[in-house]
């Protein structure tokens, strides 16, 4: 018979399962490296986030819980996102294109490589 603390790990696993599948999924059928990025990052996040959660809830019960799975969920929520945004910038301002059938471009005309407000993207 499972105990509650085996069905709630289970269930944080399989979340996180999910989430990083269907990030492989995004990154392989996504057009442009903005999409792919896009899911790559958030559903990554959510993914390795909800695993670790597992982990916690897992040792916890133990006796061996750590703040440093809390500090690695947090480290993984504050440098994805942040390190995604870079790459994203980086590759629009080198020119790199968007998918043909992109509807919107916020940043078209303020941030290319030759800009003279290149400060401010």
């Amino acid at each position: 018979m499972l105990s509650l603390t085996e069905i709630i790990v289970s269930l944080f696993v399989l979340v996180g399962v999910f989430f990083v599948l269907a990030g492989t999924i995004g990154v392989l059928r996504l057009p442009d490296v903005y999409g792919r990025m896009h899911a790559a990052t958030k559903s990554s996040t959510l993914g390795v986030a909800s695993i670790m959660l597992g982990m916690l809830v897992f040792f916890s019960f133990q006796g061996n819980a750590s703040m440093k799975t809390i500090l690695g969920i947090l480290f993984i929520f504050m440098t994805a996102p942040v390190g995604a945004h870079m790459i994203s910038r980086a590759a629009y301002r080198t020119g790199v294109k968007q998918w043909e059938k992109s509807v919107e471009d916020d940043l078209k005309g303020e941030c290319s490589i030759n800009s003279k407000r290149e400060q401010e993207c």
